[in-house]
C-alpha cells in the first residue's frame, strides 16, 4: 500500500448508480457494491440527484456518498416528496443516513467462484413532516431499514454480454419508503421483505435492467403496493453518469397506479 488516494481506478460501473435512498446500487434497490470508484488504496465520492414525475406526486432526491477503501460506504440523503392533489402546495421531506459494509466477495474480480459479493447496511430515516402520514395511521417519525445485499456480474454471461444479477432483503417497517412515516394502524413490527435487480451491459458504458421492490402494508386506510422499473444507464465516464426508467409505484396515499419517468444524474471527481 502507496498510501490513501482518491479514487479513480476501478473498472467503470463497477460503483452503480445512486439508489433513491442513497447507497450504491440501482435506482430503487441497493447492491452489494460500495460507492465510487476507489481501490482497497483509494476513497470514493458520488453526489446525485434523481426526480421522478409520477400521475399525481413528484419525488426529488438528492445526497452524496463516500466510499472507504472499497469496504466501508457512508451516505447522506434528503428526499422531497410533492404532495400534489392529496394535500395542495404540501410536501413531505425525508433525511436518510446509510452505512454499508462489504463483507466477503468481488462482484467483477471473483469470475472463478460462485461466491458473490456480500454486503450489510442500514438507512436511518428521519420523517420532518408528519401531519399527513400521522393522519393516514403512521406511528413514528423515524424508523431504520437494515438490509443483506448480494451481487454477482458474469462477464459475458448472456449472449456474449455481462449480465449483472442483485438480491436483496431488507428488514423496514416504512411506509412508501418512510416518506409516510413507520409503522401504522394495522401492522407496527418489521418484516423482511425481498428486493431483486438485473441488468445486461450492451457495451462498457450501456446496461438495460430491471428492478422489484416488495413493501410492506402497515396502514390500514390505503393498501401499499410493491414497485418495480425498467431502467436504461448510461456511465458516460468515470466522472457522470444518467439513469432514465419507466416507474411504477403503484397506490401512493389515496392514489391508485402512479407510474411515472425517472430520471437520475450521479456525479464523482
Amino acid at each position: 500500500m502507496t498510501g490513501t488516494a482518491l479514487a479513480g481506478e476501478r473498472l467503470l460501473a463497477t460503483g452503480g448508480v445512486s439508489q433513491i435512498e442513497g447507497a450504491a446500487g440501482g435506482g430503487l434497490v441497493p447492491w452489494a457494491v460500495i460507492a465510487g470508484d476507489g481501490t482497497r488504496d483509494q476513497i470514493g465520492f458520488t453526489a446525485f440527484h434523481t426526480r421522478i414525475e409520477i400521475d399525481d406526486f413528484r419525488l426529488q432526491s438528492s445526497g452524496v456518498a463516500v466510499g472507504l477503501h472499497d469496504r466501508l460506504e457512508l451516505s447522506l440523503t434528503r428526499q422531497l416528496l410533492s404532495l400534489g392533489t392529496t394535500a395542495p402546495g404540501q410536501s413531505i421531506r425525508q433525511d436518510v443516513v446509510g452505512a454499508k459494509i462489504k463483507l466477503v466477495g468481488d462482484a467483477v474480480v471473483d469470475q472463478d467462484s460462485w461466491v458473490p459479493q456480500i454486503a450489510v447496511g442500514l438507512q436511518y430515516k428521519r420523517n420532518r413532516d408528519m401531519a399527513v402520514p400521522t393522519a393516514l395511521g403512521a406511528r413514528h417519525d423515524t424508523g431504520t431499514d437494515f438490509y443483506v445485499s448480494a451481487t454477482k456480474l458474469y462477464l459475458a454471461g448472456f449472449a456474449g454480454r455481462n449480465l449483472l444479477l442483485n438480491a436483496t432483503v431488507r428488514a423496514t417497517k416504512a411506509n412508501q419508503l418512510g416518506l409516510l412515516g413507520f409503522g401504522g394502524d394495522k401492522r407496527d413490527r418489521y418484516r423482511a421483505e425481498f428486493e431483486t435487480s438485473a441488468a445486461v451491459f450492451l457495451t462498457d458504458s450501456f446496461a438495460l435492467g430491471a428492478e422489484y421492490r416488495f413493501k410492506p402494508d402497515n396502514l390500514r386506510v390505503f393498501r401499499e403496493d410493491n414497485c418495480y422499473d425498467f431502467f436504461a444507464a448510461w456511465f458516460v465516464s468515470k466522472h457522470a453518469s444518467l439513469t432514465m426508467a419507466y416507474t411504477r409505484l403503484g397506490q401512493l396515499a389515496d392514489k391508485k397506479n402512479q407510474n411515472g419517468v425517472y430520471l437520475s444524474l450521479q456525479l464523482s471527481p
